[in-house]
């Protein structure tokens, strides 16, 4: 083969190639928002809270009477990045990544995670605040462990962060409703057995409960007080205890996540939290964050989903966001 024919190989080669990668990414720009998945605006499939009130079940129910909620679920507000301003992206985020900054105004977005008080706003004691604005100062400059977001070290989400990181399954056996997170998973125990021992404590608590119509009521207690509540460094500490409320609508196809946290050693007060949730079947295409699933055959002939099973470590990536977006100026 002489050069002059080689040479119109190789152009005619980098043609198609640039050819394929420019439909690659016009397919990519194709996609609804939602299925876009990853960290940041493919997530926010929702701006507002519907409400869902406690009343009668009217669905199906399983063989020991609870109501069904089994399946695939996720939020449908963001995920971790902003606690009371969930679609307001990384506070103090070094590289302004489309990705993870605010696309609207505040009055725009989703409302706060925190619905009680009136501002949004977690009633932090003065030194917690500090606390927080430290680990939110240090969060892309991690120079001490302690500004390390948990789940960087792949520890699991705790409460309330599980339920906006990633979608989840929820099943249910005789007397326990199970979650498997994205991060970990937790039991909650309907069978009036006592809390655990004061001194044993979880990344996720020790969850007792019991159904009331349409609602799940749980309390949480042993909380190991490691567990954040997103990038922007809320917490609760050891001592706090949460009394959750899984409100259910009619058809079973969402519900909202209503809690009251109480920790006098932390807030001033009280406050609640409101989490919107949807569930999501074989109808939906798996999108890489909120519906993270496998299809399977099933012998009869009828599709299994597959939750894809996470595999983390620590130290298996950068912490933070330091690694790709260096220090904090």
């Amino acid at each position: 083969m002489n050069r002059k024919h080689y040479l119109a190989m190789c152009i005619t080669a980098a043609i198609c190639s640039l050819s394929l990668t420019s439909q690659a990414q016009e397919s990519e720009a194709k996609k609804p928002q939602a299925q876009q998945g990853g960290g940041g605006g493919g997530i926010q499939i929702e701006k507002t809270v519907s409400v869902i009130n406690s009343g009668k079940w009217t669905g199906k129910r399983t063989a020991d009477g609870q109501p069904d909620i089994s399946g695939h679920w996720s939020n449908t507000i963001a995920n971790h990045n902003n606690f009371t301003d969930p679609q307001g992206g990384v506070i103090n985020d070094p590289g302004a990544s489309a990705r993870r900054i605010a696309q609207s105004p505040r009055e725009n977005r989703a409302p706060s995670r925190v619905t009680d008080p009136a501002d949004g706003q977690v009633p932090f004691q003065p030194w917690a605040q500090a606390k927080v604005k430290e680990f939110q100062q240090y969060f892309n400059n991690p120079i001490k462990p302690e500004y390390v977001e948990p789940l960087a070290r792949c520890a699991p989400a705790g409460i309330p962060k599980s339920l906006y990181w990633h979608g989840y399954e929820i099943s249910q056996y005789p007397d326990y409703v199970l979650f498997q997170f994205n991060s970990g998973t937790r039991i909650i125990h309907l069978d009036n057995k006592p809390h655990l021992p004061e001194n044993i404590k979880l990344w996720n608590g020790d969850s007792r409960g019991h159904w009331e119509g349409n609602t799940l009521v749980v309390d949480v207690r042993n909380q190991n007080g490691k567990a954040l509540f997103g990038r922007s460094g809320e917490f609760i500490s050891e001592e706090g205890v949460i009394e959750e409320r899984y409100i259910f609508n009619a058809d079973g196809s969402r519900y909202n996540y209503v809690a009251t946290f109480t920790d006098p050693t932390v807030y001033t007060r009280p406050f609640s939290v409101t989490i919107p949730a949807k569930k999501w079947t074989e109808k939906d295409e798996p999108n890489g964050w909120h519906f993270e699933v496998e299809r399977a055959n099933h012998p009869k002939g009828q599709v299994s989903l597959d939750n894809y099973e996470r595999i983390c470590t620590e130290n298996n990536g950068g912490f933070a966001r330091a690694a790709a977006s260096g220090p904090a100026k």
